[in-house]
């Protein structure tokens, strides 16, 4: 092609345009001038897609959740339609190479995965409302496959790995800023505290979840010697801004769930076994089935509410005679356990546990902020839930995730030889633990604001396995 028919190409291609244009904002339509944007977006997705996932990565602290919420359709935008355009463009690299690499198939936490997917599937054609089912596993979908599958390619370099963290955090700041300053206005009440980072995040345990998972990942960015100092100097920086918005979020959760990863990560500095730190934590469950009356009865007799006050805070999260936020979720486990009992095989369907808990919930159960149509939230647990929307199975899925991937984490951790492979296995896991505590009390995998970290970081773990273990420990660095 000669240099004079490309200008002409550029002129003829401008002029369509600015009259296609003229023609619409005279129709008082203006979608018009959105086209140059969509199509550097088409190039992008077509010639550069992993600049599209770091850009969904970003932009998904910001992003806005719009809907229809009577409906149950809702969508976050811009990260989750770039999430669902990358599904579509990596499917369709995938069929065009040939598919995905054996040994990323192959691998534990892969087949981990897979499994829970499958059973996914299996019971959203079993599910009560197969639409809604089917729209979840849908959504999980968008989720996992950029950022776990998407996530296997990128992090074969390291760098890639702190970019992804750090497009995360630069974001997850601006929010913790906007954040603060609202909260500054109403003097940092703990009552405001739990709505100030709205319309980023839906409250202070969104909120306070995300910020748990990137303190120890940041921990071990400021301590990482394979970088330079200044680097190291703004992951302190950026993990000491999180610390204060940690402890104004009033997330009981995410505090207990930060404390919890630094307990293991003493455990872990004190050479403990996996295996005997699997055990303890199945004892302490048997004593605590031995004893549950016992310990229920105890609890019964705290009458410590939410306060500003820290430690005040701190033992409001066991009173469960008169803190609602606590009344509440055991209302919603109580009407789970009484779903799954039901149904304990296959569940009720994926994602359709705020349509069908209203009927299980009892009287005497209930709280202040409970709903006779069900119709606000779900069963504030990652464990609980699936049990009663996919049964025994879909439980087993989510504990096999967890087990494989704090074990593939941890083993990274012990047989590398090198420290900076150390140091992100460990922080990575540990991050992932706090999610993992997290989710006894909550669940948040079904949003993005959660989803795009959690996977991203469980890929981080996958890809140093894969990519950076003793034999190939100078692969793709």
């Amino acid at each position: 092609m000669t240099e004079k028919l490309k200008i002409a190409i550029v002129y003829f291609v401008t002029a369509i345009f600015v009259l296609l244009n003229t023609y619409l904002v005279y129709k008082e339509i203006y979608f018009g001038i959105l086209i140059p944007i969509a199509c550097i977006m088409l190039i992008m997705y077509i010639f550069s897609l992993q600049n599209i996932l770091f850009l969904a990565v970003f932009v998904t602290p910001l992003a806005i959740n719009i809907g229809d919420y009577d409906m149950g359709v809702s969508i976050s935008v811009p990260s989750e339609p770039l999430l669902i355009g990358i599904l579509f463009f990596f499917i369709l690299k995938i069929l065009l190479e040939g598919g995905v690499e054996r040994r990323i198939v192959r691998h534990p936490i892969t087949i981990a995965i897979l499994f829970n997917l499958s059973w996914m599937l299996i019971t959203s054609i079993t599910s009560d409302i197969p639409l809604v089912s089917f729209k979840y596993l849908l959504s999980r979908l968008w989720f996992i496959i950029p950022m776990y599958f998407g996530g296997l390619m990128l992090f074969r370099s390291k760098q890639n790995i702190r970019f992804f963290i750090w497009a995360y955090v630069a974001s997850l700041i601006i929010v913790i800023f906007y954040t603060t300053y609202v909260h500054m206005g109403y003097g940092f009440s703990e009552k405001a505290g739990h709505w100030v980072m709205s319309p980023f995040y839906n409250d202070h345990t969104a909120y306070g979840v995300i910020l748990a998972l990137f303190i120890p990942v940041l921990a071990g960015m400021s301590i990482d010697t394979a970088v330079s100092r200044n680097q190291r100097l703004l992951s302190v920086v950026a993990l000491l801004i999180l610390l204060m918005a940690l402890y104004l979020s009033y997330s009981r959760a995410a505090w207990v769930s930060v404390g919890f990863a630094v307990g293991v990560w003493v455990l872990v500095k004190l050479h403990i076994k996996f295996k005997w730190i699997a055990l303890s934590i199945a004892g302490l469950l048997v004593i605590f089935f031995s004893f549950k009356f016992e310990i229920l009865d105890k609890l019964q007799k705290n009458k410590q509410d939410a306060s500003a006050n820290f430690i005040e805070h701190i033992q409001s999260i066991s009173n469960i005679s008169s803190d609602a936020s606590n009344l509440e979720r055991i209302n919603r486990w109580q009407a789970a356990l009484r779903m799954f009992s039901e149904r304990p095989l296959v569940g009720w369907g994926p994602g359709t546990y705020q349509f069908e808990y209203a009927p299980f919930q009892r009287s005497k159960e209930k709280t202040i902020i409970s709903t006779n149509l069900g119709d606000h939230g779900n069963a504030h647990s990652e464990y609980i839930g699936p049990l009663a929307e996919s049964g025994v199975p879909g439980l087993l899925s989510v504990l096999f995730i967890l087990v494989t991937v704090i074990y593939t984490g941890l083993n990274v951790y012990k047989k590398s030889g090198n420290s900076q492979t150390k140091v992100l296995a460990l922080s990575a896991t540990l991050g992932l633990i706090t999610y993992f505590v997290h989710g006894s009390m909550n669940n948040f995998l079904n949003t993005d604001k959660a989803s795009v970290p959690f996977w991203g970081l469980v890929a981080v773990i996958a890809a140093l396995d894969l990519y950076y273990s003793q034999s190939d420990e100078h692969a793709g660095s």
